[in-house]
């Protein structure tokens, strides 16, 4: 296991193999987790959210159906030319380039209601990690949502999906950011963060195993 954040060019040479190297669009383990994502939103109307880690935009066009404007972004071209096309004719969603967290941009992300950090904090090191909650936290309204989603599989990533959910989940503890929601899956565990938080985690399991 590296203990390095992937580099932007490891993504960019996936997605120019494979236009989905994943399976978000045919792999039932990708349903089945978006559809409980979506179910994990907070209840509050989502006027601007942020999704970190896009892909191929699958996720970002279920979003922006529950959003009235989506931000989405990612370190590879390709898998951003195929989100484009995916979300044609959605003016609300737009998308930038950004390699996390170097490349945050913070000023473009202010006031956003929710950030969306789906299957993408494992690939970085702890301290991008922290850095990242840093950021996130900085972008939102106070009365905002943080949702975090991690792969608990095997993995050869910088962390485990635990211990990159632990991680940021540390970070945000530090500024009062608390999770509110706490869910494992099959193969997946969910996290919901709020400024306020509540006096109980709502901890969920359904299951282990891909």
């Amino acid at each position: 296991m590296s203990n390095e954040t992937w580099k932007p060019e490891v993504f960019e040479r996936l997605f120019h193999n494979n236009p989905d190297p994943w399976g978000f669009e045919s792999r039932p383990y990708e349903r089945q987790k978006l559809s409980r994502v979506l179910e994990c939103l907070p209840a509050a109307p989502i006027f601007f959210a942020v999704e970190l880690g896009c892909a191929i935009g699958v996720g970002t066009l279920a979003l922006a159906q529950r959003c009235g404007r989506v931000l989405a972004f990612d370190a590879s071209e390709n898998a951003l030319a195929i989100a484009g096309r995916r979300c044609e004719g959605q003016a609300h969603v737009s998308f930038l380039k950004a390699f996390l967290p170097a490349d945050y941009p913070v000023a473009e992300a202010a006031g956003c209601d929710l950030v969306l950090i789906s299957e993408l904090l494992y690939f970085l090191s702890p301290k991008d990690i922290r850095r990242l909650a840093d950021m996130v936290m900085e972008s939102l309204k106070s009365e905002g949502h943080i949702l975090i989603v991690n792969w608990t599989g095997q993995t050869d990533t910088p962390c485990t999906g635990y211990e990159a959910a632990e991680h940021f989940i540390r970070a945000c503890r530090e500024k009062h950011w608390i999770p509110e929601l706490s869910e494992q899956g099959k193969g997946y565990r969910i996290d919901r963060l709020s400024r306020s938080g509540t006096s109980s985690v709502n901890t969920v399991s359904s299951g282990e195993g891909a």
